[in-house]
């Protein structure tokens, strides 16, 4: 399974944006799918997941100014940032995990919070 993302760049303080990741194959059983991101020099870290079930989980770092939402349909996940920080700056990573407790991996995009 390839995850691909797409939507970081260059944000200015205050902006918004809104990552995707799309999950190649379709017809297998997913569990929870979620983002996680690690700054230079930092461990990854978790930001959001949402759970099949339909639970959703956000870090107190970004809790009210994210919202992760599922396209079960299309195996895609996505998370819209607002109000960013140049805290927020990372690279972001796609984050899947099937029924069989697999995990899978995007490549991971830049996100960039600067004036």
């Amino acid at each position: 399974v390839q995850l691909a993302e797409s939507g970081g760049g260059l944000v200015r303080p205050g902006g918004s944006l809104r990552l995707s990741c799309a999950a190649s194959e379709r017809g297998f059983s997913i569990s929870v799918m979620g983002w996680y991101r690690q700054a230079p020099g930092k461990q990854r870290e978790l930001v959001a997941r949402s759970f099949r079930g339909g639970q959703i989980l956000y870090v107190e770092p970004v809790k009210g100014r994210s919202a992760i939402s599922m396209n079960n349909n299309k195996n895609t996940v996505y998370l819209e940032m607002n109000s960013l920080r140049p805290e927020d700056t990372a690279v972001y990573y796609c984050n899947l995990e099937d029924d069989a407790g697999r995990q899978y991996w995007g490549r991971g995009i830049q996100v960039t919070v600067s004036s």
